[in-house]
């Protein structure tokens, strides 16, 4: 009896261990092998990209699309058997997943993206997961990530200040001041203050830069400038050499490299 009890205790551990496994993928290519974590709570992108990786729908595609200090992108079916200066890298509509934007995921180096049609022709950011981009991006500064801060918000700021702060609510101000009244001055300046600083606070166009985030960006590296617009659902967890060697390669003027790098999808586990 113990013995049964022993083995259907293991036996259920297991399963618990094989359920909670993350997944793993390998991009294998002539420039060498990189191995992603796929992200369980991008539950849409994980499965799509599983199910067409075990269709082998990514085998023989190319990275097709190479930015030093960018990108690399692959895995379009139009770039397999393409010739060399063929312009390629078209999705397929009909593989489309409903965006899994989260906020805790940002364009790190090694991120695993899934690209996606304008904002103008795709407002609900729906992700083509028929192709895939890879971030490389750079090392920025401390002092860089500032600026980026700064360009975003200033603009932002300005707009709602000169909403509350009108010429009539300046004058009024200005004649208060004028006229040595100070507890009347102060209520109107504090009161345009909170109304600035609660609809700043509230905007969702503004940017600021979590400790998460500035340590990968000013460390390993990567494209904060994407951040929020595109799901990413994975990350790489080794071969980031490679990821180095891809996006060193000379292209063409649509950025395809003259050398393909031909692409094999492996599903490590699942």
């Amino acid at each position: 009896m113990v013995r049964f009890f022993c083995t259907l205790f293991f036996g259920v551990l297991f399963v618990l261990q094989v359920q909670s496994q993350t997944t793993v993928v390998q991009i294998s290519t002539n420039f060498g092998a990189m191995k992603f974590r796929l992200y369980d709570d991008t539950p849409l992108h994980r499965n799509a990209f599983i199910e067409l990786a075990n269709e082998g729908y990514y085998d023989g595609t190319l990275f097709y699309r190479v930015i030093q200090d960018f990108l690399i992108q692959g895995g379009s079916k139009s770039s397999k058997d393409a010739p060399p200066g063929k312009r390629i890298g078209y999705g397929d509509p009909d593989k489309t997943v409903d965006d899994e934007i989260l906020s805790h995921y940002f364009h790190k180096k090694g991120s695993l993206c899934a690209p996606r049609q304008p904002d103008e022709i795709n407002p609900f950011k729906q992700s083509d997961i028929s192709q895939f981009f890879i971030i490389k991006g750079s090392v920025h500064t401390a002092g860089a990530l500032d600026t980026m801060e700064m360009a975003i918000n200033r603009p932002i700021r300005k707009k709602i200040t000169e909403k509350y702060l009108t010429p009539s609510v300046r004058e009024e101000l200005k004649q208060l001041k004028g006229e040595k009244k100070v507890a009347e001055f102060r209520a109107i300046a504090n009161e345009v203050k909170d109304k600035i600083e609660t609809e700043y606070t509230l905007d969702p166009g503004t940017l600021e830069f979590s400790d998460a985030q500035r340590e990968a960006y000013t460390t390993v590296g990567g494209y904060p400038e994407l951040d929020g617009k595109y799901t990413i659902f994975g990350e790489c967890i080794s071969g980031f050499d490679v990821i180095d060697k891809i996006a060193a390669l000379n292209t063409d003027k649509n950025n395809r490299p003259y050398t393909d790098v031909k692409i094999t999808v492996t599903v490590l586990n699942k």
